[in-house]
């Protein structure tokens, strides 16, 4: 039973929205797309979370911002559920979420994985039929290079463009 004293589950998704990704901190965790749901359970507040991926290095850390940030707002007592189903995917992350990354100087992901003809897309160029091309964050040239596979976390990877000659990360689907 939800009592009066409990703040409203879009109260807690605001305070949510103002706890940064630990490794990309323009972005929050609700624009990254990783917070599922809010409810409460009893007195518990339950916020259910979905990992960028099972072996994300920042998960840990994510848990703790999250508890840090409710419990500093006033909740007694804050339970965090794990979801893996579905998986989560970079179509999760939000318009606004897209354009701080591109802000911030890293390119965002251009397509997903979502069942809406998008994955036929990302099948085609991963088997090499179709290329990926990447917009430079910085001046908006098409004339980029990849310059490896990984980035400065695993979730990106590191290109060039070679109009303005400057480096970036550009945020891989998943």
């Amino acid at each position: 039973m939800i009592t009066a004293a409990h703040p409203t589950t879009k109260d807690v998704w605001t305070w949510l929205a103002e706890v940064p990704d630990p490794e990309i901190p323009v972005i929050s965790l609700v624009d990254l797309g990783i917070i599922r749901d809010v409810a409460w359970e009893e007195e518990a507040l339950v916020v259910t979370v979905t990992p960028t991926y099972s072996g994300c290095p920042a998960t840990s850390v994510i848990n703790l911002d999250i508890e840090r940030a409710l419990t500093e707002r006033g909740i007694g007592q804050v339970k965090l559920k794990r979801q893996l189903s579905p998986a989560w995917t970079t179509d999760w992350i939000s318009a606004e979420g897209r354009e701080k990354l591109k802000a911030y100087g890293i390119a965002p992901p251009i397509d997903g994985t979502a069942a809406d003809g998008v994955l036929m897309k990302r099948i085609d160029r991963l088997s090499g039929r179709s290329n990926l091309v990447i917009a430079c964050p910085r001046c908006g040239s098409t004339e980029t290079e990849k310059i490896s596979q990984f980035g400065s976390t695993p979730c990106k990877a590191s290109y060039r463009c070679t109009d303005c000659l400057e480096p970036f990360d550009y945020f891989k689907c998943i």
